[in-house]
C-alpha cells in the first residue's frame, strides 16, 4: 500500500466522512456528534494543508517534535489533538509550540496532569481540554490507567486541575483488534463509573474510541472521536535505518 498523494487523501477522508455518516445513521446518531481527528503522523504539512484546504480541521499528532514543526506551518485555526504517550518535561515545548492545541488525549496519571495544568497556568493560556487514557486491553506495552483508576483519576483533574477541562475518555485497544468489543464496552462502563461519581451527564463525556480498522464499530457503540490516520494518509512512512 503506497502512501497517498495529497489529492488522494481528500478523496479517503471524503470516504471516511460518508462511512462516519453511515455509521452514525446505523445506531440512530447524528453524524455531527462524531469528531474525526486525522492523525497526520509522519505526514508532510503539503498533504495536511490540501485536507486543511479541503474543509477539515481537525489533525492529531502522535510526537511533540511532529506537532511542534507542523503547527507554526499551517493555519492557526487547525484543532490539534495530541494523542501519543506524553512525558513531563515535553509537556512546556508542547504548549508553547503549539497555541492552538485543543485537546490532550493521552493524559494517563496525576503526575501528566500536574505538569499540564501547571504550565497552563504559567503561559496563561486558556484551560486545555484533556481525555483520560484507559488502559482497557490490559497490555503491559500500553500507556493508561488501569480501568479500575480512572474514576480517581478524573477526579483528580476535575478537584485538583482548574487549568485543565476534564472532557472524557480514550482508549487504544489491541491492535490486532481481537478484542476490539470488549474494549469499547470497558471504556464505556468507565464512562458511566466516572459519570456516576462526578455527577457528569454522559453526553457531556466524551469517548475516544476507534481508529482506521475499527472506528465505525466504535461509532456504533458510542464513540465522539475518532482517530483516522493510514485509511486518510497512507501509511506511515518512518526514515530508513542506516549503518545498523
Amino acid at each position: 500500500m503506497a502512501a497517498l498523494s495529497s489529492s488522494a487523501a481528500t478523496e479517503a477522508l471524503r470516504a471516511v466522512l460518508r462511512r462516519v455518516h453511515q455509521a452514525s445513521e446505523r445506531c440512530s446518531r447524528e453524524a455531527e456528534q462524531i469528531r474525526v481527528v486525522a492523525v497526520s503522523k509522519t505526514k508532510p504539512v503539503a498533504v495536511i494543508r490540501q485536507l486543511y484546504d479541503s474543509g477539515h480541521r481537525v489533525f492529531g499528532e502522535n510526537y511533540v517534535q511532529e506537532v511542534v514543526e507542523k503547527a507554526p506551518q499551517l493555519p492557526e485555526d487547525i484543532e490539534w489533538h495530541f494523542i501519543g504517550n506524553l512525558q513531563s518535561n515535553k509537556v512546556k515545548p508542547l504548549l508553547t509550540g503549539v497555541p492552538n492545541l485543543a485537546f490532550v488525549e493521552s493524559v494517563d496519571d496525576e503526575k501528566i496532569a500536574n505538569r499540564l495544568n501547571n504550565v497552563v497556568e504559567s503561559l496563561g493560556r486558556k484551560p486545555l481540554k484533556v481525555l483520560v487514557q484507559v488502559n482497557t486491553s490490559g497490555e503491559e506495552s500500553k500507556s493508561g490507567v488501569e480501568p479500575s483508576g480512572c474514576v480517581d483519576l478524573a477526579r483528580f483533574v476535575t478537584q485538583n486541575c482548574p487549568n485543565l477541562e476534564f472532557c472524557g475518555l480514550m482508549t487504544i485497544g489491541m491492535l490486532d483488534y481481537t478484542s476490539t468489543p470488549e474494549n469499547f464496552k470497558t471504556l464505556s462502563t468507565c464512562r458511566t463509573n466516572v459519570c456516576q461519581a462526578l455527577g457528569i451527564p454522559e453526553e457531556k463525556c466524551e469517548l475516544s474510541m476507534g481508529m482506521s480498522a475499527d472506528f465505525e464499530q466504535a461509532i456504533e457503540m458510542g464513540s465522539t472521536n475518532v482517530r483516522i490516520g493510514s485509511v486518510i494518509f497512507g501509511p506511515r512512512e518512518y526514515p530508513k535505518k542506516t549503518g545498523d
